[in-house]
């Protein structure tokens, strides 16, 4: 049973009341550059196979012109059928933010991907509604950020355990609050909102690896815009509906922390404290550690491919259990393999997307390193907690030397270790190469750079879709 805490209540009051004015300047500032991130993320996952099928289905569909697609031109669909688009555009390369916890117990998978669900949202309606005001846009993204975040940090780790995955589940309702905002909902409208969402969330580890991972948070973007519309439309669900023996935390996570959901949201905002990681390689967040430790140990030791012997990878469950292919075939099973990730690192000192390609990661050297690496379960390191990532590399080699590296817990691109804002335009220019020129990718920059300083929301999107060219 959920402690009686009213958390739904609690949600109503945050999003309703919440205004600009309140975003402390240090939110803002993270704000922005989640932001950054995540557009650069919708360029660069518009031209994965998976966005691209999706793109066909909505065009098929067609009806209401809404909102455009990502990289698709100046077509226009309805607002759910966007918002599942870009959802999965965002997290098609498995390279966009992840909520940070300090809790021990923690499983660090429980943790969600905050940024896309709320942003796409947030578009996706300001979009439909004409909204080019970059300050609201800001508001909504926020809010729906910290209401994703919080119940994602309040949950019990069984939700993540019992094979529920976060982003689809916890992420519809971060949509759901931004739309929500964005719309105007108060009272009785958000209280069905967001029981419509409670009822939409959806996602299960068991499709990781799959094209349908990345689905799991576009189907969150438009679960979440559907539940704002049909709430809007007099959509009635149950008005409390995160309480109580059938509520959302007692059905998808056997109950929540009371101790953390008596501090309510916005004490402090999540996006602050403990803040988010911006991923600085296109895979899950519990490998960066270690592929960064295995590019320290090949730098440190000038480690040549042909030199090594084997990889033994020692980690804790936290990171063996969803990272869990042996030998990844492609290169979304890539994603979710540490013998695939090590590999790569070995045989070209770096990650990118340019790397994920199926023909590279089926070819005979990435196969090969794979099925000479180990994958041990540590009972020390588990021992240690989850609220960090702790792994260990021995790589032995062809003349008998045994190299060790353990993962830096202050892991790069977290709030410990932020990736520079220099470094972030870097990572958003990659993404976008290929997909816009250099002109509307140096435009688009600068636009979500100063989102709430003015910037035309409107003209971002068109700069995304490919609608507009710089001029």
């Amino acid at each position: 049973m959920t402690p009686s805490l009213d958390i739904t209540a609690q949600a109503i009051r945050f999003i309703e009341r919440t205004t600009y004015a309140d975003l402390p300047e240090e939110a803002l500032i993270i704000g922005r550059r989640c932001m950054v991130d995540t557009a650069g993320l919708y360029l660069a996952g518009s031209r994965e196979a998976s966005v691209e099928i999706l793109i066909g289905d909505a065009l098929d569909q067609a009806g209401r012109e809404d909102a455009p697609l990502p990289g698709a031109g100046t077509q226009k669909v309805p607002a759910p059928l966007a918002a599942r688009v870009w959802g999965t555009a965002g997290h098609a390369h498995d390279w966009d933010d992840t909520q940070v916890s300090h809790d021990p117990a923690h499983v660090y998978g429980l943790l969600t991907h905050p940024s896309v669900p709320p942003l796409t949202a947030a578009l996706i309606i300001a979009s439909r509604e004409g909204i080019v005001d970059g300050r609201e846009l800001m508001l909504a993204f926020q809010v729906g950020f910290e209401v994703e975040c919080k119940i994602a940090e309040w949950m019990k780790p069984r939700h993540y355990r019992r094979g529920h995955h976060t982003s689809g589940t916890v992420g519809t309702f971060g949509a759901t609050a931004a739309a929500a905002k964005l719309l105007g909902l108060k009272g009785d409208a958000l209280a069905h909102a967001l029981g419509l969402a409670a009822s939409f969330a959806a996602g299960i580890r068991a499709n990781f690896g799959t094209m349908t991972k990345p689905l799991h948070v576009g189907r969150a973007c438009e679960n979440g815009v559907t539940a704002a519309l049909l709430a809007a439309r007099g959509f009635e669900a149950d008005p409390s509906v995160l309480d109580g023996q059938w509520g959302f935390f007692s059905v998808m996570g056997e109950g929540l922390d009371p101790d953390k959901a008596a501090a309510g949201f916005a004490a402090p905002l999540t996006i602050i404290e403990p803040g988010v990681s911006i991923k600085p390689y296109p895979s899950g967040i519990l490998t960066h550690q270690s592929m960064d430790a295995m590019l320290k140990l090949v730098i440190d030791h000038d480690l040549k491919p042909e030199e090594v012997e084997r990889i033994r990878f020692f980690a804790g469950k936290n990171i063996i259990e969803p990272i869990r292919y042996p030998i990844a075939q492609n290169h979304l099973q890539a994603k979710f393999s540490m013998p695939a990730l090590l590999a790569m690192i070995i045989l070209c000192r770096r990650a990118s997307h340019h790397e994920f390609e199926d023909s590279f990661v089926a070819g005979e050297a990435m196969q090969d390193l794979q099925a000479r690496t180990d994958v041990i379960n540590d009972p020390a390191i588990d021992a240690a907690g989850y609220d960090r990532i702790r792994s260990r590399i021995e790589v032995v080699t062809k003349d008998g030397r045994t190299l060790v590296q353990e993962a830096d817990e202050r892991y790069r691109g977290g709030p410990s270790n932020p990736i520079s804002d220099a470094g972030l335009d870097d990572k958003f220019r990659m993404c976008a190469e290929g997909v816009i020129d250099r002109e509307a990718q140096e435009e688009l920059l600068a636009l979500v750079r100063n989102i709430d300083a003015g910037a035309d929301v409107g003209r971002c999107m068109e700069l995304i879709s490919g609608e507009g060219k710089a001029p």
